[in-house]
C-alpha cells in the first residue's frame, strides 16, 4: 500500500479548488503562493491568516518546502510577526541558498519592527549578515538602500566607522535603480518612517 497522501487545497483567498502548481485562483485572480510582499500589501489581516493556515497544512506534504515557508514569512512580516516571519525566512534561504529575496526579507525581520539606531549590536549583526548575503547573490538598489538605512541609522548616528559609508551604498543603490516605490515598499516593510537624510 502506497504512501502517498492526497492533499486537497482550496484558494486561500475565495476558496475554489486550487492546484499547488497554479500561479494564481482562477475565480478571485489571487495568489496561490505569494511570493513577494507586493501580494499581501493591501490584504486584511484576516485574509493574510487564511494563507497562513493553508501553507502550515502544506508545509509537510510539500515538495516545495523554501517557496511555503517564504510565503510564510511574507504573510507573518504582513502581521508584523517579525520574529515568526525570520524563522520562516531562516528556513527558506536554508532550503535554497540561492533565493536572494528570502535572505533580503530576513534581513528586514532581523530589526523587528524597530529602528536600525535602537536595535542591539546582534541584531544589526544579523540583518547585516542577511543583506550581505542576499547582496552577493544578486545586487538590487532595494538591497544596497536597506544597507545605507542600517549604514546611516546606527553607524552614523551612533559615529561608528563603517566601510563602505551609507552614501556610499546609497550611490550604489541609485546605480542600480532604486525608486521612490522601492522606499515606500520598504519602509511600508520596516513598520518605520524614512528618515529624512536618506530623501532621493
Amino acid at each position: 500500500m502506497s504512501d502517498i497522501k492526497v492533499i486537497e487545497l482550496n484558494c486561500p483567498g475565495c476558496g475554489a479548488r486550487v492546484s499547488i502548481s497554479q500561479k494564481e485562483c482562477d475565480w478571485c485572480h489571487r495568489p496561490i503562493v505569494i511570493s513577494t510582499y507586493n501580494s499581501v500589501m493591501n490584504m486584511s489581516f484576516g485574509e493574510v491568516n487564511k494563507y497562513i493556515e493553508t501553507y502550515k497544512s502544506l508545509e509537510m506534504n510539500s515538495s516545495n518546502v523554501s517557496g511555503l515557508n517564504k510565503a510564510m514569512g511574507i504573510c507573518y512580516l504582513k502581521l508584523r510577526f517579525y520574529k515568526e516571519a525570520l524563522n520562516a525566512f531562516h528556513r527558506a534561504f536554508e532550503n535554497d541558498f540561492t533565493d536572494d529575496e528570502a535572505a533580503f526579507y530576513a534581513a528586514v525581520c532581523a530589526l523587528g519592527g524597530k529602528k536600525a539606531f535602537v536595535n542591539k549590536r546582534e541584531e544589526i549583526d544579523k540583518a547585516l549578515q542577511y543583506i550581505n548575503a542576499a547582496i552577493s547573490i544578486k545586487c538590487k538598489g532595494i538591497y544596497y538602500f536597506f544597507l545605507s538605512y542600517i549604514k546611516y541609522d546606527y553607524f552614523e548616528r551612533k559615529r561608528f566607522k563603517s566601510e563602505p559609508n551609507y552614501r556610499e551604498c546609497l550611490a550604489v543603490a541609485m546605480e542600480h535603480g532604486f525608486s521612490h516605490l522601492d522606499k515606500q515598499y520598504l519602509f511600508e516593510m520596516l513598520n518605520i518612517n524614512a528618515p529624512k537624510t536618506l530623501d532621493i
